[in-house]
Parts: C-alpha cells; sequence; structure tokens
C-alpha cells in the first residue's frame, strides 16, 4: 500500500565525497554523461551496482525506463527522478506524488527539433521521397519525371491538435516556411495562456471543423485515456482525400488499424508517423502500414540529435542537482 504524504519519511541525499550520487538507468549520449559526471557521482547503467538503485539510490536518471508502484515500493530512499524528455508516460507519477518523489523533466526542449521532424516527414509524404528512392537504389530503376507525382503544401492549410510547446514550434515552422494558414484545436489549453498571440491562427473547439478542412493534420498530444485513438476510422473519413496526417507525439493516439484501412482504402493521400504503439516497429507488425502507398514511418526518432540528447538530458541533470543542492546545503 501507499503511503499517505504524512507518513512520507525523507531519507538524506545520498554524497559520495563532495557530490551527490546520481544513479543513471539509461544509455546516454556522452557528452550528457560528462554533464552529469561534473555535478554527481555517477553509478552508470552498465555498472553492477546500478541493480541496486532500488536499495540504494536517492537521486536516478531515466529515459525509457519504467518506474512502477512495485519499483517505489522497495526504492524507500529515493527522493527523486530525472527524467530526459517530456514524456512521462513510462513513471508511475500518481504514486511519485503519494510518495514524495519528485520527478523532473524537461518539457519544450525537444520541440524544435520535433518540430522539423514533423515538416521532414509532411515533405516525404508530400512529395513520395521515400519510395522513390527506393526505386532508384533497390530496384535500379531509371525513373522518368512523367511517372512520378505529388502534392504543394505551400500555402495550404495547417490543423495542430495539442498546442503545447511542440504543437507551437510546428505551426511556426509550417507558417514561416510554407506560408500555410494555421488551425489549432486543444480543449484543454487556456485561452489566455501566452505563446499563440504571436502565430495567426484560428481556434476550433472540435476536431470535426478541423478536419473537413486541413489540408494537413499533425497531432501533438500526450498519451491519455483522453487522447488514446483520438484519430479512428471515423474521423478518418471526415478528413479531405488530398490530406496528410501526421504523429510525431505518441503511438496510440492514432488507430493504427485504421489507418492501415483509410489508406489502403484511398480515404486520405498519405500519413507520416515517428510514434508507433509498438516500438521500436518492428516489419513483423507492421508490413501491412508499411506497405500503403505514401506512408512513412520512422521509429521515433524526432529528437534523436545530438544537440537535442544533450540539451534535454542536461536539463534534467540540472534540475537534479539543483533539487539536491537545496535538499543538502539549502542553496545552491
Amino acid at each position: 500500500m501507499a503511503p499517505h504524504s504524512t507518513d512520507i519519511i525523507e531519507t538524506p541525499i545520498s554524497v559520495s565525497g563532495s557530490k551527490p550520487k546520481l544513479y543513471i538507468l539509461s544509455e546516454f549520449h556522452p557528452g550528457a554523461i560528462k554533464h552529469a559526471q561534473s555535478l554527481f557521482d555517477c553509478v552508470l547503467h552498465t555498472d553492477p551496482e546500478a541493480e541496486k538503485w532500488r536499495e540504494n539510490a536517492t537521486l536516478i536518471l531515466v529515459k525509457d525506463y519504467y518506474i512502477t508502484a512495485a519499483d517505489l515500493d522497495m526504492a524507500k530512499k529515493l527522493r527523486a527522478i530525472g527524467k530526459q524528455g517530456v514524456g512521462l508516460e513510462k513513471i508511475d507519477v500518481d504514486e511519485c506524488k503519494q510518495r514524495g518523489v519528485k520527478v523532473f523533466n524537461t518539457p519544450g526542449v525537444n520541440a524544435g527539433a520535433v518540430a522539423e521532424m514533423t515538416l521532414c516527414l509532411a515533405l516525404n509524404v508530400a512529395r513520395d521521397v521515400p519510395h522513390i528512392v527506393m526505386r532508384q537504389r533497390a530496384d535500379g530503376e531509371v525513373i522518368r519525371k512523367e511517372t512520378v507525382n505529388g502534392i504543394l503544401l505551400t500555402g495550404k492549410t495547417l490543423g495542430v491538435i495539442g498546442m503545447g510547446n511542440i504543437g507551437r514550434a510546428v505551426a511556426r515552422m509550417f507558417m514561416g516556411g510554407l506560408q500555410t494558414s494555421i488551425m489549432a484545436f486543444d480543449p484543454y489549453y487556456p485561452p489566455d495562456s501566452p505563446g499563440w498571440e504571436s502565430i495567426p491562427h484560428r481556434r476550433v473547439h472540435g476536431l470535426e471543423e478541423m478536419l473537413a478542412e486541413a489540408d494537413i493534420v499533425s497531432i501533438h498530444v500526450p498519451l491519455t485515456p483522453e487522447t488514446k485513438g483520438i484519430i479512428s476510422y471515423a474521423e478518418l473519413q471526415k478528413m479531405k482525400r488530398t490530406a496528410i496526417l501526421l504523429n510525431t507525439a505518441r503511438g496510440g493516439v492514432i488507430d493504427e488499424e485504421d489507418l492501415t484501412r483509410a489508406l489502403e482504402e484511398g480515404l486520405i493521400y498519405g500519413a507520416g508517423f515517428d510514434c508507433h504503439v509498438q516500438e521500436p516497429p518492428t516489419k513483423e507488425k507492421y508490413a501491412r502500414l508499411w506497405k500503403c502507398p505514401r506512408f512513412v514511418g520512422t521509429p521515433h526518432i524526432a529528437a534523436a540529435t545530438d544537440e537535442t540528447q544533450i540539451a534535454t538530458t542536461n536539463g534534467a541533470t540540472d534540475q537534479l542537482y539543483e533539487f539536491a543542492c537545496k535538499e543538502t546545503h539549502g542553496k545552491i
């Protein structure tokens, strides 16, 4: 049973020499590890000691590591978790809160990288680039331009589902680079929140209006019970037959079986995914979807640049260090 907040006993931060101790449970960019080692006494995920984090760690740093209620039951000393990136679906945040375990992530740091990947997928779908390259490289085909067709994105309408940091960055990039008009939908985004005032856009209060009008629909929401399958066959039927659907958010927000059917039936022009329900995606599971005309899929690599990997990891590391310093010294 999880302890109530009144039952929480705060364990002092583990200190080795003059540095607090940090268990690094995932593989990170070498530059980010070097930064962490400048601040902490680090136990790397390759060290056998890392297996004992539940017994010994007060601070941990993770990327794609599950932290469950069972883990937290055993991790009596744990005080804080640093999570690279924004997604927290692999961490039982509610249980952490019950136990007084702080969780630090880095929302917004990867927004530019994800926006670039979103634009990349849109252009690849619109001009069928991967298929053309494969015809040349794998099949050795001599391609005549008369056999190639595509669509333009300049001046079209972009529909953004999710008005957070990434959705905002995507809107700016498409508007600035392709002069798209912007529609935005987010039932949870407060109308008076800063950030969108500098982006000309039309906010809609229902998906149907957006799906009927948008030439490109780009999704930027977390995976929750409310957003799971937010785009299914019924929604795909409402979209233009020339529309492109993009998902650089989370696998599962679009029903993959329904999308496969829609692409096979020609309900929409194409789709670009950087996220799948199964990650990393395999041909065994996704052969049918990947065979669909004008589907482009990548294995969740939107933030896979040196700059972004270092920045998102360092952001979590720095928050852990600030927390540790406040706990041990009362100052930084």
